[in-house]
């Protein structure tokens, strides 16, 4: 039984990772109903950022991480100005080509100014190595460092969209955008504000799982396949729905690996897709999503 918790404690770790990067995915669907794969690329890039900070400019850890998510916020909303702006009216499917050739982009230029070689990113310190033993599941403190940073995001984003005029704002432009454009409201500018929120929660979800998976250009392109399935089970309309999806999906995935010997290693990757094409199959709004509904 003690078994069976730790494996559940640990996959709550790792699903916090894949549900801070669907929540970015989130956001940018709720924005302008088009996914990002550039996501996980913005978010290794602005990783990188913080290593260069730590590593190089010999900055705090605390500082380099809030400084690359400042970073990270004004990037994404520079992004979308100069390369979503003159698309966002086009086809999703437009929308889409132009986010996978931001992929490469983004992926080429880190290689160039960092190379593909793995590096070492930096712990937060001020948390003891040892695991913490509660009632004989021995729980590590950078495992509770992961789940609570992302439960804080969900909560600083809940209150931002429900009680600050600017979330508001972007709620109602993302929902009624012709109605707003009427009342005054710069929807255009609301797509950019999303996108660099989408930019600086994706670079926490880069910081959170560079210490265990090393950091290197291509780090990030299995975990946005994970925070894919965890928005699609989750819904990708539904911030809510994306943690609540990751985290259920790193649980499921680490007990599958544990006790099905067919899904360990990089078979977890088959796991991911197969919770996509289910969720697709029976409820394709995912759990928290919510049907759209037009007026005829």
């Amino acid at each position: 039984m003690q078994g069976l918790v730790q494996q559940i404690v640990s996959g709550l770790a790792t699903g916090a990772v894949y549900a801070s990067l669907a929540l970015a995915l989130v956001l940018i669907y709720r924005s302008m109903e088009a996914l990002n794969f550039a996501q996980g690329e913005m978010a290794m890039f602005s990783t990188f950022i913080a290593w260069a900070l730590i590593t190089q400019l010999h900055l705090n850890y605390y500082v380099a991480f809030l400084a690359a998510v400042a970073i990270s916020l004004g990037g994404g909303i520079l992004l979308e100005r100069v390369i979503i702006r003159p698309v966002e009216k086009a086809p999703p499917l437009t929308v889409v080509l132009v986010t996978l050739g931001l992929f490469a982009v983004v992926n080429g230029s880190a290689g160039l100014i960092w190379q593909y070689v793995l590096k070492a990113f930096p712990s937060p310190p001020g948390f003891p190595a040892a695991p913490v033993g509660f009632g004989g599941v021995s729980v590590g403190m950078q495992d509770l460092f992961l789940i609570g940073v992302t439960l804080i995001m969900l909560m600083v984003l809940y209150g931002f969209f429900r009680y600050t005029k600017l979330g508001l704002a972007m709620r109602a432009a993302a929902l009624y955008p012709e109605s707003c454009r009427l009342m005054g409201v710069r929807t255009s500018w609301m797509l950019a504000v999303g996108w660099g929120l989408a930019a600086a929660v994706g670079a926490v979800s880069g910081m959170l799982i560079a210490p265990i998976e090393f950091l290197d250009p291509n780090m990030m392109q299995p975990i946005l396949l994970y925070a894919f399935a965890a928005a699609v089970l989750g819904g990708l309309t539904s911030p809510v729905g994306a943690v609540v999806g990751g985290l259920t999906l790193g649980v499921v995935l680490n007990l599958l690996g544990t006790y099905v010997s067919t899904f360990g290693g990089e078979m977890r990757l088959v796991g991911g897709l197969a919770v996509i094409l289910v969720v697709l199959l029976i409820r394709p709004t995912g759990l928290f999503g919510r049907p759209a509904v037009r007026r005829v």
